[in-house]
């Protein structure tokens, strides 16, 4: 049941379903069943496989506790489509399963898919074109840039000279000193900064398997960074890329429920449910997730650093992540995940479906809204529902601006604008900055150094109070008593021996004196 390691590269919602699969089959417990007065061996039925296979789901760190019994039936429907399991009559792909007591087995074919494979030219295509991207982080040059026109950004003259000038900080008393940087320059140092950034956080050698460079637009990295509300809500130029009026007003209205609900809207019953429908056909009528298909292999490979001992990696990589997306994307992201966030906490709120909670329904009805690859994949639900549901829980930090990356494009600017090569456009050498991150440690790991971090913070203390001289020596010795009896091993290591512990404070052996003994008097005869 214990969950194993998917690496990070292309094509990870493959390599997981082989591996649920390959669970499913090699653990699911097969016996006899009677159905219709016949016998069948090394069977199951649809509840059991539900049972088992919903434990084994909750208990993976690739899918976690937020999956739910629906999401598991889904699952074992798309295990008999694609002929993972079949009835017990052989039938599969048209059939259906229900959590119920009809009965299914394991065929003989093997339930494991194969990668899509590229095709060699494209491949080393891919792999040339990669390579020369991976130069282009240590050299600035100018390069054709890739002009954002599918969603209507347009950056004004004004507001792209006020970037720049924010940016690069020119010093007027040192212009004599500094070289004039292009837009170009400046562009391309944001999209150096954060990859770098990214590929440090994320722990991999190459950023090669999860991303491509070219799908980088540091156009709206530097917009996303620039154009936001005093709550870090993208502000969009062009009104025509942003949400409907009404849509806002429904989702303003359900996110304050009810609060917002004032005499002009209706009350009627069922009121609730009509608004978040109207909200969510409009979400599930987007012709794209709102993470693109384009980035879906790297969110889908961010899923796995989702774990207790990881979140903050995760949070620290789906920041940067969340930056790349076009600006109406990630301000339709960001609306949502407010919505959904304070709809999933409101106690007052109605019961919006009559077999989900609340915070269930959210993850259930906007998961592909999110999340979604462009060809139908097996596992899309469920790894989606688990990015939603980080997402709704860590959304303030996940989609705020990060300062650090801000400072470091300065610096970076800072350093070709001093001099440090002739000609930005010349493709010489300009070494980036050099940041460092904790090293990613294990569970066990974690736990052994939280404990030895402690003891020496207490073997520490003791020292303290050891070679502490204005403290008196009634009082330390009554402070070294104290702290005998909560550590009693640590005040053991100290002092092995008596004599190391009388060392301290300078005692001497006492050696108890031999009682003097009285001579009896001798009594004289009183006779002379």
């Amino acid at each position: 049941m214990e969950s194993r390691g998917v690496p990070p590269g292309p094509y990870r919602a493959t390599k997981l379903w082989n591996e649920v699969t390959t669970s499913f089959r090699a653990g699911m417990p097969l016996r006899k069943h009677r159905q219709h007065f016949k016998k069948y061996g090394n069977c199951f039925t649809a509840g059991e496989a539900v049972d088992w296979l919903y434990d084994l789901l909750r208990n993976n760190s690739n899918f976690g506790p937020e999956v739910t019994r629906q999401q598991t039936i889904q699952l074992l429907r798309k295990f008999l489509k694609n002929h993972v399991i079949e009835d017990i009559k052989g039938r599969w792909g048209s059939e259906n399963v229900d959590d119920n007591n009809q009965l299914f087995r394991f065929p003989a074919t093997s339930p494991l898919k194969t990668p899509p494979r590229r095709h060699p030219e494209l491949q080393r295509n891919n792999i040339e074109n990669f390579s020369k991207d991976k130069d282009s982080i240590f050299k600035l040059r100018n390069l054709s840039r890739r002009t954002p026109k599918k969603h209507g950004l347009h950056l004004s003259q004004e507001k792209a000279e006020k970037i720049k000038h924010k940016i690069i900080n020119e010093d007027q008393e040192n212009a004599a000193d500094n070289r004039e940087l292009s837009q170009e320059d400046v562009e391309e140092v944001w999209k150096c900064v954060i990859l770098i950034y990214l590929q440090t956080i994320l722990g991999v050698p190459s950023l090669e398997e999860v991303i491509n460079p070219k799908q980088v637009i540091p156009q709206y990295i530097m917009y996303n960074m620039a154009n936001t509300s005093k709550h870090g809500v993208v502000i969009l130029q062009n009104k025509s890329d942003d949400l409907p009026h009404w849509v806002l007003s429904a989702m303003k209205c359900l996110a304050n429920w009810p609060r917002s609900n004032d005499m002009n809207n209706p009350t009627y019953v069922g009121f609730e449910r009509d608004v978040f429908r109207t909200i969510a056909d409009y979400f599930l009528d987007l012709p794209e997730p709102l993470l693109t298909f384009e980035y879906y292999e790297l969110f889908v490979n961010i899923l796995g650093l989702l774990q207790p001992h990881l979140e903050r990696v995760a949070i620290n990589a789906l920041q940067l992540c969340c930056l790349l997306l076009p600006p109406p994307n990630r301000r339709k992201l960001q609306l949502l995940m407010r919505m959904i966030s304070r709809m999933s906490q409101n106690v007052d709120m109605p019961k919006l479906h009559d077999a989900m909670g609340t915070r269930s329904l959210m993850i259930h009805t906007f998961s592909r809204c999110v999340l979604c690859c462009a060809e139908e994949v097996d596992l899309d639900e469920l790894l989606a529902g688990r990015l939603v549901s980080f997402l709704m829980d860590h959304h303030q930090e996940i989609l705020q601006v990060p300062s650090y990356l801000q400072t470091a494009v300065e610096k970076h600017l800072d350093y070709l604008k001093k001099g440090h090569i002739e000609n930005p456009g010349d493709g010489l050498f300009a070494p980036l900055p050099t940041y460092s991150y904790c090293k990613q440690i294990s569970a066990q790991e974690f736990d052994e150094q939280k404990v030895s971090t402690s003891q020496a913070a207490i073997a520490e203390l003791l020292e303290n109070i050891i070679k502490n001289r204005s403290l008196p020596l009634k009082e330390k010795r009554k402070k070294l008593k104290q702290f005998q009896k909560e550590y009693p091993l640590i005040y053991q290591k100290r002092f092995p021996t008596t004599e190391s512990e009388a060392a301290l404070f300078g005692d001497k052996p006492t050696i108890k004196q031999p009682m003097l003994i009285l001579r009896k008097p001798k009594f004289r005869s009183l006779r002379y």
